[in-house]
Order: C-alpha cells, then structure tokens, then sequence
C-alpha cells in the first residue's frame, strides 16, 4: 500500500473540503484567524470532560461542528506545535452534552501524546506517545459506519493508524469537525490546516 493512500474508503461519498464558515462553535475561542486555513487561540481553561476520576464536568473546548452523516468521514488536519501541559486538538464528535468523542493529540506529563476521550454520560481516556510527530502535520479521522465510530490519526503521509472504535448510535443526529482545549494555559493557538468530508472507511482491519 503507498505511504499517502487512504484506509479502505467508501465508494459512494465524493471527497470534498468543509469550508471553515460552514461550522457553528460550541464555545467561541478568544480569536479566529484565517490565511493557510484557520488559526484558532483557546480560552485558558477550556475542556471537555464528564466525571470520571477528577469529578468534575467540564463543557467549554472550542469545537467547529458540522453534520456528520451516516457512512460518512471527517478528516482535521493541523500543525503539532503546542507543548503545554494538556493543550489538544483533533476532532470532536458530537450527540449530545453527554455523549460525545474527542479524539487527536494532547500534550500530557510532558509528552504529546494520540488518543480519544469517548463519553457517555461519563467520559473515558486513552493514550499512547508520539513525540516524533512533534512539529508535523497530523491528519484525524473519525469514521461513521454503522453503529460505530472509528478514528484514525496519521502524522504527513505514513500510514494510517487505528486510535479507537466507539459506539455511536446509527440513528442519532451527529455533528463533527475541528476542536481544541487549552485547560492549563492562556497561549494555545492551534494551526489547522484542513477539513475534509470524505467516505467512510468500509473495514476495520485490512484484507488478507
């Protein structure tokens, strides 16, 4: 398989760009600008998260949402460039205010780090390290087919890799697109560099 080629993508949903006036935020950042795609500074204090371990409930990340349909995708591209403890940025995924995913790359104890949170009514967390995508383009992309989320993340052009399945409700109204959190810090700007509707992926695992 190429290094830039896709991961079993659906034939029956065109690839088109999502213009960056085509979302409705959950929360306004401080500032919005836009010259090789958008620039987005976060409020400090931003986050999105419902309970688990730290109790608390937090629904103030800056995500730019767009109708997510049934077998269909949403790729955010950005620049990996924040080092602050818990600065993030990806894709947010959306039901409701208690069931949502986030999913992208996050700076934690140090590291930066891939993973998603994905909350139903209580919110879960993964991660894994990848230091080496540090000052790259990252490329997020949350897939909807079926009853299930899949998100996938790769850094430029390597190849794809599987960051989480998730449930999602195959009937439900699902909103998509770009997002950041800035919980720590006042000085977080994230460079986002595309957003792309594009096909589901059709499997899950590659073909023997």
């Amino acid at each position: 398989m190429p290094r830039s080629a896709p991961f079993f993508l659906g034939k029956d949903v065109m690839p088109h760009t999502i213009p960056w006036t085509a979302g409705t935020w959950t929360n306004e950042p401080v500032h919005v600008a836009y010259d090789d795609g958008m620039r987005v500074t976060a409020h400090e204090g931003s986050d999105a998260w419902r309970l688990t371990s730290y109790g608390f409930i937090h629904a103030s990340e800056h995500a730019l949402l767009a109708p997510l349909p049934p077998e269909t995708a949403v790729e955010v591209q950005f620049r990996l460039d924040f080092i602050r403890q818990f600065d993030q940025a990806g894709i947010f995924v959306k039901v409701d205010d208690t069931s949502w995913t986030k999913a992208g790359v996050e700076v934690s104890d140090g590291e930066s780090s891939v993973g998603a949170v994905v909350t139903r009514g209580t919110s879960d967390w993964s991660l894994r390290p990848v230091d080496d995508w540090t000052g790259h383009l990252v490329t997020v992309r949350g897939s909807r087919s079926g009853n299930a989320l899949t998100v996938r993340a790769r850094v430029e052009d390597d190849p794809w890799q599987l960051v989480r399945v998730a449930p999602l409700d195959p009937d439900a109204d699902v909103t998509a697109g770009p997002y950041c959190c800035a919980p720590t810090h006042a000085d977080l700007t994230v460079h986002f560099t595309a957003w792309r509707s594009v096909p589901a992926d059709v499997a899950l695992h590659p073909k023997p």
